[in-house]
């Protein structure tokens, strides 16, 4: 079964590590173009183009896939089936037609959700946001439409009470990895799997995080904005200004609250080693982790053992 696999973050490079342990044929590996990356703006690949090149798989990095040049490119590889996980381009129905199909199917789609919930490109962002209790991983069968198409296996995961995006997306990247193994390994045997179409209820979007997102509204709960601060963890990061600076927030505590007089949300209400306590919509945050401009990450006791840390009765966000 030849195999042609489509992707660009880590995401993805998790998912084709595990498909080449597997001992299944990759033929190629398409991914976006290098990007620049880091304060010299280097140009840099993505992690499923330095993970292919170190296996050995020919890579294709072409702009989009809409000329009849690409989609012939791609057909030359003579593949069966079209592997695609977190790719970031528009697959076109004349890409999907391209592979000749096992057991009945010619595209596969690993996506970080409970599909019908969290198309889109940014589910792992969303489903914290939301507050939502549980998620996972579903291989689909692609389809023109975003995200649409019916599911051949689900897995289930709860999401931490504390848990950043970043911590799940490393969960939900094993996940997908064993998952889309197994279905391969079923097709590859000739086992014709059950698909089971996604409900026409519960459909929501997992529109793209912008940077403005990222900006702390004091006046929302202290619980949005804690999903916030984790949801946005490792980026693009929270954030709020102080002194005219942007501070990014990069950690923050539910319980570490103790009994203090309100103020305007954004107000410091309290200072002490380890917290930067700030009043919110409802009930104050207690802030553990900051980074100022051009600075590193840090615990706030270590911002404010320096000695130039927010005084009580500050503003954040003005």
């Amino acid at each position: 079964m030849k195999i042609v696999f489509a992707g660009t973050p880590e995401f993805a490079a998790v998912a084709l590590k595990a498909i080449l342990d597997a001992g299944l044929n990759v033929v190629a590996a398409y991914t976006q173009p290098d990007r620049p990356s880091g304060r010299g703006l280097k140009l840099t690949p993505s992690a499923v183009k330095q993970l292919a090149l170190s296996r050995g798989v020919p890579v294709m990095q072409p702009v989009n896939l809409k000329s009849p040049e690409a989609v012939a490119e791609l057909a030359a590889f003579d593949a069966d089936i079209l592997v695609v996980a977190a790719y970031g381009l528009i697959l076109p129905q004349a890409v999907l037609d391209v592979p000749r199909k096992v057991a009945g199917i010619n595209c596969l789609n690993i996506h970080a959700s409970l599909l019908p919930r969290w198309r889109g490109a940014a589910p792992i962002h969303r489903a914290i946001l939301a507050g939502d209790a549980r998620t996972g991983v579903a291989i689909m069968k692609m389809e023109a439409g975003l995200d649409t198409g019916p599911v051949l296996l689900e897995t289930y995961t709860t999401i931490g009470p504390r848990e950043t995006t970043g911590q799940l997306h490393d969960r939900l990247a094993v996940l997908g990895s064993e998952a889309i193994v197994h279905v391969l390994r079923q097709l590859a045997a000739s086992v014709s799997l059950p698909s089971v179409e996604q409900e026409r209820d519960g459909v929501t979007y997992a529109h793209k995080i912008t940077p403005e997102e990222a900006e702390v509204k004091w006046s929302e709960s202290a619980i949005q904005i804690d999903r916030q601060i984790r949801a946005f963890n490792p980026a693009p990061g929270a954030w709020t200004l102080w002194r005219g600076e942007k501070l990014k927030l990069w950690a923050a505590d539910l319980t570490a609250v103790p009994s203090c007089v309100g103020g305007e949300p954004g107000t410091i209400l309290a200072v002490d080693r380890e917290h930067l306590l700030v009043a919110c919509g409802s009930s104050p945050l207690a802030i553990t982790e900051i980074q100022r401009p051009g600075g590193k990450r840090m615990p706030v006791s270590a911002w404010l053992a320096g000695g130039a840390g927010p005084s009580v009765g500050e503003r954040l966000g003005v």
